[in-house]
């Protein structure tokens, strides 16, 4: 007997608007989703204020999302985090991650937080764009503001999608998606897209599952208490690469849920921190 959950996209067309909706609401699936979101705001405010630098550095002209919030490490040679927030690609800011930086920082790393522009005022085309200029200007200027050893690129939520695209970007040495969406298709038909408006050539493109896979090493990470939506999607990427020779590992986190996850970057023996370190080991 199976230990997976159902995928509810398997009986997709069977679904009312309401139970669509349902598959890819975190927020409604964790019960006390707003006391871990309270808390990581409050944990990022605190993070950011003591530890403010090099914040607000624009990567690009377009508004004050599009720039970085860097926490160095001490040595310009540590590997650094690059860590792209979620929030269905319509909310959230790199500001309220900050405690993202935490545990990589105390084993030794640099974080680079990029924000970015979003729904509906952007497509998620542009979103996409956007974040490979974050990664080009960090790969010309990092080094101007302390980071210079290799760059890890890692993603949560919408950010993990946005994550496995940009893996090959030729900066970047290695990756970790947690906790994300990797087919586009079935948001199409949820209140997601309201502000998404995601176009077919859109779900063709930028989903992960349907791209061939970058070679480099990636990690993908999801909590057991996950919706099932996102755990199969995370298996199926998993297998996908492994079919194209593409390195990488699966991490299921038991008993962490779609927020609670993000508390493993906040140590530095969290299972993400480690999981990081371990991807070095790999190129």
């Amino acid at each position: 007997m199976s230990l997976l959950p159902e995928d509810p996209r398997e009986r997709w067309s069977s679904l009312d608007q309401a139970a669509r909706d349902a598959a890819y609401d975190n927020n409604a699936a964790v019960a006390d989703s707003p006391r871990w979101i309270e808390q990581r705001n409050r944990d990022s405010a605190a993070y950011r204020r003591l530890h403010n630098g090099r914040l607000d550095l624009p990567y690009a002209d377009v508004s004050e999302r599009t720039a970085f919030d860097l926490y160095p490490s001490k040595s310009a040679t540590a590997p650094c985090l690059v860590f792209l927030h979620g929030g269905y690609w319509q909310r959230n800011s790199r500001e309220v991650f900050a405690c993202v930086a935490a545990g990589p920082n105390a084993a030794g790393w640099s974080v680079a937080i990029p924000g970015y522009s979003l729904a509906p005022a952007a497509s998620l085309t542009e979103i996409v764009g956007e974040i490979g200029q974050a990664l080009d200007w960090l790969t010309a200027h990092g080094r101007e503001h302390g980071i210079g050893g290799p760059l890890v690129i890692a993603g949560w939520s919408a950010g993990a999608q946005l994550a496995a695209f940009h893996l090959g970007h030729p900066g970047i040495a290695a990756g970790m998606a947690v906790s994300g969406v990797y087919e586009l298709a079935p948001l199409r038909e949820t209140g997601l897209n309201n502000a998404l408006k995601l176009s077919e050539t859109e779900i063709e493109t930028l989903s992960p599952l349907r791209l061939v896979p970058a070679s480099k090493p990636l990690t993908i990470a999801y909590g057991g208490d996950e919706l099932p939506a996102l755990v199969h999607d995370s298996l199926k990427l998993f297998a996908m690469r492994q079919a194209r020779g593409a390195a990488g590992t699966i991490l299921p986190i038991a008993g962490a849920n779609h927020f609670s996850i993000l508390s493993e970057f906040q140590k530095p023996d969290g299972a993400l921190v480690k999981a990081a370190i371990e991807l070095l080991s790999h190129i």
